[in-house]
């Protein structure tokens, strides 16, 4: 049998040696075609996946199902291959990781190779939760085609609740970092990114008052940066469409009367107020109940006190501790989605 290994980049030649020990009679390929974080193994034990998935710094361990030239027309004969192990009422998706150059994209061999699976089994694709994945490795000239269970690839699974529910509509109101102009610009790139990765409704950059323009200037460059490659990320990882954070900028103070006057629900983050445990099934209720939820966060101080009389909570999300600026996005809604999720759970035990 023929296995692909793979490892965190740069363990190849590790894992490997650990192979030898335990598989002394395999033939090992560390780093096929220059590509690190890959061995591949053919031994003739049967145990062998067993035994490999025993060595901790080899992360996948994926049986060869076919090995062919890395040519679109081969790929896809190999579904006489695959055909076998994919039930007519069970579903699949296939998916794709290439390396090197190649006439054809990954997005091609997903689907003239999902189309003739498709074909020849009746099985219908599902990209979201399949019960099997078609996996093809391409190694330069060579392809290796397996078939997998598809929980291996199941990051969202319908029993877990969709955090989204809460952050769709969730608006950051994030006090801009300032200082140097490098130092702007990387603390805008973690807190775009930040922003991106939980999909709020809206980023409002809010300066309390008047600032350096070239320092706001490099901060919502580095926001537009971190945002772009967290989204690049969502776009390769995601079943489902992403949309880019709308950003914003508007003073601080006018945030909070716009805000206030429309019935938004207002939530500060300062040690001042109770610990979330405290105000826990309170708060939870009004965000599920809420149209919006504003969540203020300061950039090396704190949001101003006066604003905390026009703020429906002002809560702590530590005691004792204070957050770094970059920190202060996660570590708020992370926070917040705990509460919401446990009061949520609760209503539907009830219905």
């Amino acid at each position: 049998m023929k296995f692909l290994v793979k490892t965190q980049r740069g363990m190849e030649g590790v894992a490997a040696n650990y192979i030898r020990e335990a598989l002394p009679d395999a033939e090992i390929w560390i780093s096929p075609m220059g590509y690190y974080g890959l061995v591949i193994v053919e031994t003739g034990d049967e145990n062998a996946g067993e035994v490999m998935l025993g060595i901790p710094e080899i992360e996948r361990v994926i049986p060869v199902l076919a090995e062919v030239p890395a040519e679109l027309e081969r790929i896809v004969e190999t579904a006489e291959k695959v055909v076998p192990l994919i039930g007519e009422n069970e579903t699949f998706a296939v998916k794709t990781k290439r390396r090197g150059k190649h006439g054809f994209s990954s997005i091609d061999v997903n689907r003239e190779l999902g189309a003739k699976v498709r074909e020849l089994t009746g099985a219908d694709v599902n990209l979201s939760w399949p019960d099997k994945i078609v996996q093809v490795e391409i190694i330069g000239d060579r392809a290796y085609v397996s078939v997998l269970p598809g929980e291996e690839f199941r990051k969202f699974t319908p029993d877990k609740k969709d955090a989204r529910e809460l952050f769709r509509k969730v608006t950051v109101v994030q006090m801009p970092y300032w200082g140097g102009l490098k130092v702007c610009r990387s603390f805008g790139e973690k807190i775009g990114r930040a922003a991106q990765a939980f999909e709020v409704k809206e980023l409002i950059i809010a300066p309390k008052g008047k600032m350096d323009a070239l320092e706001l200037a490099e901060f919502i460059k580095g926001v537009r940066v971190g945002q772009e490659s967290r989204h690049r990320i969502q776009r390769e990882s995601y079943p489902w469409k992403v949309e880019k954070v709308p950003v914003s900028v508007w003073d601080l103070y006018q945030v909070v009367r716009d805000k206030r006057r429309d019935k938004r629900l207002l939530i500060i983050t300062d040690p001042k107020g109770p610990t979330v445990a405290e105000v826990g099934e309170r708060l939870a209720r009004d965000m599920f109940h809420a149209k919006e939820v504003v969540v203020f966060i300061g950039s090396r101080e704190g949001i101003p006190r006066g604003l905390f009389r026009f703020a429906d909570y002002v809560i702590d999300l530590a005691p004792y501790m204070t957050f770094a600026t970059e920190h202060g996005i996660p570590a708020a809604l992370v926070s917040l989605w705990e509460v919401y999720e446990e009061y949520t759970g609760k209503r539907e035990e009830k219905t």
